[in-house]
């Protein structure tokens, strides 16, 4: 897009020389006193800058307009990335919260496993502690 830009950019300003430069040699190959001609050449002057002035202000006004359209769509691309950001971090909290709740379920089944078998264990301890004093003292 900025190459097409150059490219109409550089056609203006070869077609506005080239009509001034046209203009100058159609004057200064006129059949005209020099006093008209400094005249004529001064009128054409006039309107070349005129012309110049004219399409630098488009030029800037169209500029301007790049630049707010630019603005608008880099605010709404951030808007949309900031939404996209907060639905990301969301989903993420809610995984967070689910594993954590799934973790802590599987430590408390973990723990009471641990103890209903530490229970098993200590009672089989005992009864083992019991049979040999049963033993020793038969």
């Amino acid at each position: 897009m900025a190459n097409e830009n150059g490219i109409g950019k550089g056609i203006v300003i070869g077609f506005l020389t080239g009509a001034a430069v046209g203009a100058l040699l159609g004057l200064l190959f006129a059949p005209k006193s020099g006093k008209e001609l400094r005249g004529d050449i001064r009128l054409k002057g006039k309107d070349f800058l005129d012309d110049a002035e004219e399409y630098i202000s488009q030029a800037k006004e169209k500029a301007s307009q790049l630049i707010n359209e630019g603005k608008k769509k880099s605010e709404k691309l951030v808007a949309d990335a900031k939404v996209k950001v907060d639905a990301l971090l969301s989903e993420a909290e809610k995984i967070l919260g689910d594993a954590k709740e799934k973790a802590g379920s599987a430590i408390e089944t973990g723990k009471a496993r641990i103890e209903k078998e530490s229970d098993k264990l200590k009672a089989a301890v005992k009864a083992g502690i019991d049979a040999y004093k049963t033993e020793k003292t038969s």
